[in-house]
């Protein structure tokens, strides 16, 4: 397959050149954050203070372009746990919550990409890739290290309302950064290598797309923790929005998707996962009620041994843009095992062209969270958020307060406030 890839890249590159002139676009991403973090079972609160800053440049000739793209993370205060630093080793009598921001420099995309033959785009290198809303695969956007794919992609959209999206990834550039799997933590490498396969097609309907898919992971890290990463996915999605006046509209959207096992994982199970949520839009206020679910399986196996694995397992999206989902706390970045059942509720208003500002919007957004199996109920968290645009400049605020229920029922189930205040600058 590799053999297959590295023919696909020369081919890009070796197409014909055109009479078209070069264009060159600067590729300049910048943003300044401040995080705190006050996690109930830490001695001490976390407090970082993180420059990012992203570039780059786009050449483009006719049909072909070449991106290249450097990213650097820089902590400028540093009385935090990064999960690779120093700080990261220290038992939590005496340590710091994580603040998953270690800093870096590294090649964050390098691409050739072909447009053109009825809508057709390919693209071959290190790049980004978002399918959807991220739920399964996403670039994790939030965090200072993007997530991004060496992979080769085919985009297909010469036929009306179709879009057929194919991807084989052979490794997966993480938000750990060159000093992935540094000081033993194996489980936090810089890139994880193996056999992904992304297939996406939908179909755009007058009251909505319906999308298909189909996602392969497979693993070949050592470590357990990631082989239990590998996994097929397969599922469909439908999304659409409804005018209901001229100051109204409804938006929808539902999703089902079923996983099991695969390759490297050791474990043989299956699980479900279930969305089902909408959003009405009046003028400017936005109100939205959810219910998300990623199911568990409490008839787990041993692969190697074929007797039942204790504590079973859940339904996992390991490259997803987790910060999306079940709270910006962000307690349910692996699945607990009994799964999980989030019902969320959200209001969000916005106010154009104040004082000097594009764009004022203020978000406000409840989660209750209950486990899949077991019927435990995890805790509830609010989110909010105050976000302003200037020209090229966002500046933001926001705050997750996550309340535990009970006892600790999973791996960093504990009291957790956050807040964040952060200016981002792209050109």
């Amino acid at each position: 397959m590799r053999f297959l890839t590295r023919c696909f890249i020369s081919s890009v590159v070796l197409l014909p050149a055109t009479a078209h002139a070069v264009k060159l676009k600067p590729l300049v991403d910048t943003r300044l954050r401040y995080e705190h973090v006050d996690q109930q079972g830490f001695a001490n609160e976390a407090e970082a203070v993180i420059a990012r800053a992203r570039l780059g440049v786009e050449a483009t000739e006719g049909p072909l372009s070449f991106l290249i793209e450097a990213e650097s993370t820089f902590a400028i205060s540093e009385k935090y746990s990064s999960g690779l630093n120093r700080k990261t080793l220290l038992p939590a009598a005496a340590g710091y919550p994580i603040i998953a921001d270690p800093e870096n420099v590294e090649l964050n995309r390098i691409q050739v990409q072909y447009k053109g033959l009825g809508g057709t785009v390919a693209t071959a290198g290190r790049q980004r890739i978002n399918l959807d809303d991220q739920r399964f695969v996403g670039a994790v956007g939030w965090r200072s290290n993007e997530q991004t794919y060496d992979s080769v992609r085919l985009e297909y959209g010469g036929v009306k309302n179709l879009k057929i999206d194919l991807t084989y990834n052979w490794s997966v550039r993480t938000i750990w950064g060159i000093d992935g799997g540094a000081r033993g933590f194996v489980n936090r490498p810089q890139a994880m290598n193996g056999d992904n396969v992304f297939a996406n097609v939908s179909y755009k309907f007058p009251v909505g797309t319906l999308s298909g898919f189909f996602y392969r992971v497979d693993v070949d890290e050592v470590p357990v923790a990631l082989q239990r990463m590998s996994s097929n996915t397969f599922g469909a999605r439908f999304s659409g929005t409804r005018p209901l006046s001229k100051a109204v509209k409804w938006t929808y959207t539902l999703s089902y998707a079923h996983q099991q096992d695969n390759g490297t994982n050791p474990l043989a199970y299956k699980a479900d996962y279930f969305l089902a949520e909408g959003f009405i839009d009046i003028n400017a206020l936005k109100l939205g009620a959810g219910v998300e679910q990623l199911g568990g399986d409490k008839r787990v196996t041993s692969k190697a041994t074929g007797l039942p694995f204790a504590g079973g397992f859940a339904f996992q999206t390991p490259l997803a843009t987790l910060h999306k989902f079940q709270g910006w706390a962000d307690k349910f970045l692996t699945t607990p095992a009994q799964g999980i059942t989030d019902f969320y509720g959200s209001a969000a208003y916005g106010w154009k062209k104040v004082g000097p500002f594009d764009l004022i919007t203020a978000t406000a957004v409840y989660h209750r969270f209950d486990s899949d199996v077991g019927e435990i109920h995890f805790g509830d968290e609010i989110n909010l958020q105050l976000q302003a645009k200037l020209k090229k400049y966002t500046f933001t605020a926001k705050y997750a307060d996550y309340r535990r229920t009970g006892i600790s029922s999973f791996g960093g189930d504990a009291d957790t406030k956050k807040f964040w205040l952060q200016v981002e600058w792209a050109f």
